[in-house]
């Protein structure tokens, strides 16, 4: 009977409306993430100068670089769930991911207890 409430949760529950809101989040991310992606490739004159005069500045772009990889991959990652029916269900206990927490973090592939869980564990 808890699965079942927990299935009939109005705060796990997604809509049709909140799938639709959550693809576009998603999309403006993906989109985002694409054209950062594109900027740190392609440094302008004065970011060659800054990259010459601060080794520095080549670890941060580096970094960037990755992350913006990362969360473009859970993005479309994310993606690929909604397509696949998938989405909004945790990869490790297998139960609905709150509607709340997948409004702040659409990309979400597990529920805020099991996401609590593997960053003790790291």
């Amino acid at each position: 009977m808890v699965n079942q409430q927990i299935i009939d949760d109005p705060d796990t529950r997604l809509t049709p409306e909140d799938l639709a809101a959550l693809r576009e989040n998603l999309h403006e991310q993906r989109l985002f993430r694409q054209e950062q992606l594109q900027q740190i490739a392609a440094p302008s004159r004065l970011d060659d100068l800054v990259l010459r005069q601060a080794a520095s500045q080549v670890e941060v772009r580096v970094k960037l670089a990755a992350s913006a990889r990362m969360v473009l991959a859970d993005v479309e990652a994310a993606l690929g769930r909604m397509d696949d029916g998938t989405y909004g269900t945790c990869h490790l206990c297998r139960r609905p991911i709150a509607r709340e927490r997948l409004e702040i973090v659409p990309q979400a592939r597990y529920c805020a207890r099991c996401q609590q869980v593997r960053e003790a564990g790291q």
